[in-house]
């Protein structure tokens, strides 16, 4: 069984671990995956138990700046242990194939060890495939140099781009201005989604409720943005409350300062129909069980709202001024019909409870899943298999 070596590294939110953790799910049927991962643990999510999981010491970004655990000295010795901790796993697997999430299309601030680990791939074991998975937006506008350095570090190291998304919904060419420039092979894998529950229990989910009440799931992903979304709920629900009894699941995400969500707690004290958690397995299955669905616009919540069809109500809002990932997904997915969306600007108590009442009566789009190509995991696995196989045939 040919060796996968999956680099994974999450700075801010949690959607590059979800989506990789799915791709992981489908490469085990085919490989022996070895998953590195660099970002702060997350209690309670889990890892196919197949994968032999390798943790790095955890690196973070808060407020722009990297942030260790208290347990070591350094930011400066944390980076030296990592880019250590890198090549000697190489050398102790011997992978056939590395693949590295969003990297060299993000990631440059961890350029201090991810240079030298595909370097001393190239030089020590040419043979083995260097892969990147890259979602569907990139998100910020690169600028030409940094375009040239992504084309350039793509063309020295790297023999395959996955693309992570539906060619009829996104092209890897409306995302990169320098397409053309990449010379490795480029494949459009479909979308990544998560399997959807079986047998889901409403009752344990949400309580027991009369078939009147309207249940309305609220999530931001990581939890380090979208706080001013959760804010503005909060405040709606006493005005939803004279037009439609309801109960609001609030989901503030595993990295949302714990200042903040006591704010959160205290604001909603009042308010019975209100529930406030930080973190859920079953986030998919209260998805597919809700009347609606309110959060950002990331990668793999969109992947869910696609999966299971609910009405949904997005706020795009970036990790940095310059992101726009999840404005470009929120205006192509307006156009279709599949979501409707309030701008960040446009958040307002009156405005958010109008909206919700305005998409509770107007008619699903029936079967958005059937649009788009939802396998991407196993398209993924079932692409490098060949292109393994064939590769080492060619050698």
């Amino acid at each position: 069984m040919k060796k996968i070596l999956f680099y994974c590294q999450y700075l801010s939110g949690m959607g590059h671990l979800v989506r990789s953790t799915e791709i992981v799910r489908s490469l085990v049927k085919y490989f022996q995956v070895y998953f590195i991962c660099g970002g702060p643990e997350i209690m309670g999510f889990e890892i196919p138990p197949q994968v032999e999981v390798i943790k790095l010491p955890a690196l973070w970004l808060e407020n722009g700046k990297f942030t260790v655990d208290d347990s070591y000295q350094s930011v400066e010795a944390v980076q030296e242990i990592r880019k250590n901790l890198l090549i000697a796993e190489f050398e102790r697997i011997q992978p056939d194939c590395v693949i590295t999430e969003f990297f060299p299309f993000g990631r440059h601030k961890l350029l201090f060890e991810l240079l030298p680990f595909v370097e001393h791939i190239k030089l020590t074991s040419p043979d083995t495939k260097i892969v990147c998975s890259l979602r569907d937006v990139i998100g910020k506008e690169s600028l030409p140099e940094e375009e040239e350095t992504i084309c350039y570090l793509m063309n020295r190291y790297f023999d395959l781009l996955l693309f992570h998304a539906d060619a009829n919904f996104q092209t890897f060419s409306e995302t990169f201005s320098k397409h053309r420039d990449i010379k490795s092979k480029i494949f459009h894998t479909g979308f990544v989604t998560q399997p959807l529950a079986k047998n889901i229990d409403e009752h344990q989910l949400w309580g027991e409720l009369n078939p009147e009440v309207v249940k309305i799931l609220v999530s931001v992903g990581g939890g380090r943005i979208g706080y001013e979304l959760l804010e503005t709920v909060i405040a709606a629900s006493p005005i939803l409350e004279t037009r439609i009894p309801h109960i609001i699941k609030i989901f503030t995400g595993p990295f949302m300062a714990e200042s903040k969500v006591q704010q959160l707690i205290k604001a909603a004290e009042q308010q019975e129909n209100i529930q406030i958690e930080t973190y859920t397995l079953q986030l998919l299955a209260y998805m597919q069980s809700a009347d609606i669905s309110l959060s950002l616009s990331g990668y793999n919540t969109t992947m869910n709202i696609l999966s299971t069809g609910v009405r949904a109500i997005v706020v795009p809002i970036g990790h940095e001024n310059e992101d726009k990932e999840q404005l470009v997904r929120t205006q192509k997915l307006q156009q279709l019909g599949i979501v409707d969306y309030v701008l960040p600007e446009a958040l307002t108590d009156a405005h958010l409870s109008q909206t919700i009442i305005t998409n509770l009566n107007r008619n699903l789009l029936l079967d958005s899943a059937d649009k788009f190509d939802l396998q991407g995991a196993d398209n993924t696995a079932s692409f490098l298999k060949d292109f393994l196989q064939i590769s080492a045939v060619a050698r």
